[in-house]
């Protein structure tokens, strides 16, 4: 670790220790003067600091988990609506404690007000800290390795962090190699997109030899082999990657939860489906269930059931087309409703039926992954598992992220997959339905990325 890297790991554990604490503190207040003293026995000193500990406890869980304390890595927005969605949580589980504390349900008001003053604090925290870090730490500078005709839309990825990160210059591997190993130790880090893997090889060992940051952008078979189990059966390491990487046991717990959250599900959302259907049937009198055949694990079709957000026969010639951004086909109705997301909730009985899972891949039509496995081979690999109503794509991803990169995405999770996996994925599915751009249909010249996929040299 260069001392770049140590001053910056200082600055954030300063940083996040400092939010945790000023938390920690509103609320350890708001417990002291308005929640001890109605408990049937009160508080004293070392209790205060136990529920202190509680509370500081679960905040950092949450911090950790929705990445509110990620300065400089992530957008200020997005670390205020990630810190915010901490807190809240946080804040109900005390609320929990506080009741059984208390053998009754007290007031939520001081805790409401404690919690407003909490944002307050993390909003100026968060401005203070991130403008301190670009301040302190001006972005890396990159070396940008590419090939193929990838370099626009990396440079394209990198605005949304050009703060953290700046492509100072770019050079294809279709150029001289030893020019390119020799560039790379005048820069911070070196960014590996989408290269042959011999070249890859080479140029990742100068990296390394340099004591240069390497960035890549996996292969599908790297994210295969990061699945693999380490064995030791002679005297040199060796890889092990299973057929089907969920075990039978595996499969049964994700199953009896599946069943369980599904109808606690119906049971708190019922009121919304109904409202939601009414709405529907009285946009335009059309039906208010939308039914379309997708694909599962193993490839078997099934029938998807969504509240309609589109106008009746919205596919009357029999082609299928992905929504895009500014899609005429969508009712009035129907946009909000795929804004909140209350059109995804009929899919709960698809839960319960078996045909889909809370957490996979997305769900796609026979046609769509036909038409994407001409261009991408391993895009059939998506079905080991059952399609999901959120996943590891819908989460990190979004509706228009591209074929190629999805199907990194969900192979990630498949081949990660794990019971706490699928429990981390729905309480962040929870944030990213309020992330801006997460529902948007595609772009309007929208097309499959034909030079990337299938490059799996």
């Amino acid at each position: 670790m260069n001392r770049k890297q140590f001053e910056k790991r200082v600055y954030l554990f300063v940083t996040a220790l400092l939010i945790l604490a000023l938390e920690t503190g509103i609320m350890l207040y708001v417990w002291y003067w308005y929640y001890n003293t109605g408990l049937p026995k009160a508080f004293y000193f070392w209790g205060h600091f136990f529920i202190a500990a509680v509370y500081l406890a679960i905040l950092l869980f949450s911090s950790v988990m929705y990445g509110g304390l990620k300065i400089g890595s992530f957008r200020m927005i997005e670390l205020t609506l990630s810190q915010g969605f901490a807190t809240l949580i946080t804040n109900v589980l005390f609320y929990g404690i506080i009741c059984l504390l208390s053998y009754r349900f007290p007031t939520v008001i001081p805790l409401i007000t404690g919690m407003i003053v909490q944002c307050f604090a993390v909003g100026l925290w968060i401005i203070g800290s991130t403008f301190g870090y670009r301040a302190l730490f001006p972005p890396i500078d990159v070396l940008l390795i590419y090939g193929g005709n990838s370099q626009d839309i990396i440079i394209e990825k990198f605005k949304t962090r050009r703060h953290q990160f700046s492509i100072t210059r770019s050079m294809s591997v279709s150029g001289d190699i030893d020019e390119i190993c020799s560039e790379v130790g005048r820069h911070e880090a070196v960014m590996l997109w989408d290269i042959p893997n011999e070249i890859r090889n080479t140029v990742f060992k100068s990296c390394y030899e340099n004591n240069v940051e390497i960035y890549v952008s996996p292969k599908i078979m790297d994210i295969v082999l990061k699945g693999s189990q380490n064995v030791h059966f002679f005297d040199t390491p060796l890889l092990f990657t299973k057929s089907d990487p969920v075990e039978a046991e595996q499969r049964l717990v994700k199953r009896l939860f599946d069943i369980v959250l599904a109808v606690l599900m119906i049971v708190i959302t019922s009121p919304i489906m109904l409202i939601t259907a009414i709405c529907v049937k009285a946009c335009d009198g059309g039906s208010v269930f939308y039914k379309q055949t997708r694909c599962t694990r193993g490839n078997r079709e099934f029938s998807i059931i969504k509240f309609r957000s589109m106008i009746e026969h919205a596919e009357e010639d029999g082609k299928a087309r992905l929504a895009s951004v500014h899609d005429d086909r969508i009712t009035p109705v129907g946009r909000v409703i795929r804004k909140l997301r209350f059109d995804e909730f009929p899919q709960l009985f698809n839960v319960l039926k078996g045909d889909m899972s809370f957490v996979g891949p997305r769900p796609e039509r026979p046609e769509i992954i036909e038409k994407y496995t001409k261009i991408m081979p391993e895009f059939s690999y998506r079905t080991k598992v059952k399609a999901g109503i959120t996943g590891y794509a819908q989460v990190y991803g979004k509706y228009n992220t591209r074929p190629y990169d999805k199907l990194k995405l969900d192979l990630y999770y498949i081949e990660n997959f794990s019971v706490w996996l699928d429990l981390r994925l729905i309480i962040l599915t929870v944030k990213t339905l309020f992330m801006i751009g997460s529902a948007e249909g595609v772009g309007d010249g929208y097309a499959l990325p034909m030079e990337e996929d299938g490059n799996e040299q």
